[in-house]
């Protein structure tokens, strides 16, 4: 049997026979890839009161060590999906991770508040290049349609779930060690990744440009986007501070609006548009879209309220409170399991009415915590019921993105898909927030916490309605 090589300098048989062999392998790769840019979402929060001191942060600015990141990992998703597609995923995967890895070394070494928020500002756009390629890749490299569905499954237990379990490492590491651990944390992983990745028997397909896909590149369109992604994002996080009338807030939300509309008009005027229209137009994506954005609002008001009752009102360690979480990480991670079996045999629909009904609950459960008191009766409860329900949405929502997509639209509607959790997320954070903030008394925890998660579970309601609306009574689609 004659061979050659490919772009890889790989056996062309080799490749061929070696996903059989490997592909779960490069799978987990591409999933610990992944886990590594969810952890960094939440990973340093516990540690914040420890950097503002360790680095002499003004409090005003310590909230952009967070914000940073978020800022650039949801800006740049878009254009880091369309890299993917048209340079290459692996190329693109590789520079992201490259770049992540070094912004992490570069964080923990950061001697003043401006270069750490510099360095996760840099972490933010190498996850948002690397990130599209990881989903991309689960999608069109699964050998067959239950393996994407388990592939798609771990993929939304890792971006809920790696939220969880970033408070538990970073509590264990500010506990023990230093917050600058919760930086260097990623550096071992990052060059594991890098030196794995090549070797992988799923790489060589994803060497080049997507099928399909043309090497033009819409610039306009890259423009327009990032630009739309970022100004949105910035006058979110702006707005809990400064108020949603400030004009910085109301400034930011305009220009992304104007920005959003002059990429809808060059999108459909360019030959190659870097995020095509017809990916917005099917229902059931356009379902998934909407359900995502709304559900990962709802859970920044775990994010944002349940580490604050911990460490306020019940005194909990930092290592207490992220250990705190490990119910519901654990519920995640069990339906991710069962979940891709429920999708096969009843579709997304009912799935999605459950898992978000169930959200709905432990949010108006966690609506009591100044009623009935410690964790075992006011909070453990509602945790375990939000992972189980949210590891019961996330993946239906996510097949109904990425179902139907041509490989050569593959990491654009990854991106598509994961810029929509960041912005949900982003505006569900603002929103809470200032719910919140309404009601809050200076020096007290809970006045305003009830009004804050009934927003939350709102938001789900939403989310229900959206299902029922656009989805009900019609045929399930296809799950990757």
């Amino acid at each position: 049997m004659s061979t050659s090589l490919n772009d890889t300098g790989t056996p062309q048989a080799n490749a061929a026979a070696a996903p059989a062999r490997h592909v779960t392998g490069g799978m987990a790769l591409m999933l610990l890839a992944q886990l590594m840019f969810v952890l960094d979402t939440t990973i340093i929060n516990v540690a914040l009161p420890r950097i503002g001191a360790g680095l002499g942060f003004a409090p005003a600015t310590l909230s952009w060590v967070v914000n940073g990141y978020a800022l650039a990992f949801g800006g740049l998703l878009l254009l880091g999906g369309r890299l993917g597609d048209v340079l290459g995923r692996r190329r693109a995967f590789i520079i992201g991770v490259a770049l992540f890895t070094l912004a992490s070394l570069a964080g923990g070494l950061a001697p003043a508040p401006g270069w750490l928020i510099a360095a996760r500002a840099v972490q933010g756009a190498g996850a948002a290049l690397a990130a599209p390629a990881v989903l991309a890749l689960l999608t069109v490299s699964a050998p067959d349609e239950a393996a994407r569905r388990r592939a798609l499954a771990l993929f939304s237990a890792v971006g809920v779930g790696g939220g969880t379990l970033g408070l538990v490492l970073g509590g264990v590491l500010t506990e023990y060690g230093s917050w600058r651990w919760t930086m260097f944390v990623n550096v071992p992983i990052g060059v594991a990744v890098l030196v794995l990745t090549p070797r992988l028997a799923l790489t060589p397909r994803l060497a080049t440009a997507a099928p399909g896909s043309s090497g033009r590149f819409d610039v306009l369109g890259a423009i327009t986007a990032t630009g739309a992604a970022t100004v949105t994002v910035w006058a979110l996080l702006q707005a809990p501070e400064r108020g949603w009338t400030s004009p910085s807030v109301l400034g930011g939300l305009v220009a992304g609006a104007v920005l959003l509309a002059a990429l809808i008009m060059t999108e459909r005027r360019v030959e190659h548009p870097l995020l095509r229209p017809a990916l917005l137009r099917d229902r059931r994506r356009a379902t998934g879209l909407i359900v995502s954005t709304l559900v990962f609002g709802g859970q920044m008001s775990i994010f944002f309220l349940v580490v604050q009752y911990l460490q306020r009102e019940l005194d909990f360690t930092p290592l207490a409170a992220g250990l705190a979480f490990v119910p519901m990480t654990a519920g995640i991670f069990a339906m991710s399991r069962v979940t891709p079996r429920l999708v096969g045999r009843f579709g997304q629909t009912p799935l999605l009415i459950i898992g978000c009904l169930g959200l709905t609950a432990s949010y108006a459960w966690l609506s009591a915590v100044g009623d009935i008191g410690g964790y075992s009766t006011a909070v453990l409860g509602p945790l375990l019921l939000n992972g189980i329900a949210a590891g019961l949405t996330f993946m239906p929502a996510a097949s109904l993105i990425l179902g139907g997509v041509a490989p050569a639209d593959a990491g654009a509607a990854s991106g598509l898909m994961q810029t929509s959790q960041q912005l949900g997320g982003a505006v569900g954070l603002a929103v809470i927030v200032s719910v919140y903030a309404a009601g809050a008394i200076p020096e007290a925890f809970l006045p305003g916490v009830r009004a804050a998660f009934l927003t939350a579970a709102g938001l789900t309601v939403l989310a229900v309605i959206t299902v029922v609306a656009l989805l009900a009574g019609r045929k399930a689609a296809p799950a990757a």
